[in-house]
């Protein structure tokens, strides 16, 4: 069964994504910041990443944009969607631009994460 990592420093957001996720089939591992994601990213590999852009810096690491270079580094093929709210444009861009494949905009929606996640795997 595929694995998804989910990112994302705010419990209830993180239990929301895993019930989509798993309603979708993935198995679901958690991380709730940028320097926990980086070191279950490398442990379990997984077929892709939900990153929350906006997370409080822990270990060094300052952000969702900044975990992202950090995956990309260990792993260049790594399929990462970011969680980002509204009137974060520039963020994305620099998600993108660090290795970002697409991006969903909060709240999530069910069929919209189905269809972001659909384009990533894919690629």
């Amino acid at each position: 069964m595929a694995t998804a990592l989910v990112v994302d420093d705010a419990k209830i957001m993180r239990a929301n994504v895993r019930k989509m996720l798993e309603k979708l089939g993935y198995d679901t591992i958690e991380a709730e910041n940028g320097q926990d994601a980086i070191q279950k990213y490398e442990k379990n590999n997984p077929h892709f990443v939900t990153m929350d852009i906006t997370m409080p810096e822990v270990g060094g690491i300052k952000d969702g944009i900044q975990a992202v270079a950090e995956i990309i580094k260990i792993d260049p093929k790594a399929k990462i969607i970011m969680v980002t709210s509204h009137g974060e444009q520039d963020k994305v861009i620099k998600a993108i631009q660090a290795g970002a494949l697409n991006y969903i905009l909060k709240p999530i929606k069910f069929d919209k994460l189905e269809e972001v996640i659909m384009k990533v795997v894919l690629l």
